[in-house]
């Protein structure tokens, strides 16, 4: 998808909500995500994951951030973490990073293109 996107389109959080927590109640990993935008800088991502459960360590090249929805996470950095509950926003460190969901969450990862950093 380009900006501006030819046809604007409502996404209804909502409703895509339910989805992902009915897909996750049935996922063997116990999370379910769906990208709700992507355009040609920036993609959102909705993601629903269960109680207890964790997103491994994996890289951070890009800009972004958390914005938690409902629950509350802990995000686990380089020697250092940050517990993350419902309406809060925070930027994705710089750093190999894992999750931890300490409830029931569900949350967007708003990622920015590499493309539109270095502008």
């Amino acid at each position: 998808m380009s900006y501006p996107p030819a046809q604007l389109q409502l996404v209804d959080l909502n409703a895509e909500q339910e989805v992902l927590r009915d897909a996750a109640n049935n996922a063997v990993a116990r999370r379910a995500g769906s990208t709700v935008y992507r355009g040609d800088g920036v993609r959102q991502t909705l993601v629903v994951i269960l109680a207890g459960e964790e997103m491994a360590e994996h890289e951070s090249p890009q800009e972004g951030f958390v914005h938690v929805l409902e629950g509350k996470i802990r995000l686990n950095g380089d020697n250092r973490s940050w517990e993350i509950s419902a309406g809060q926003l925070f930027p994705v460190p710089p750093e190999k990073h894992s999750v931890t969901t300490l409830e029931d969450t569900v949350l967007t990862l708003t990622v920015l293109r590499q493309s539109v950093i270095n502008r």
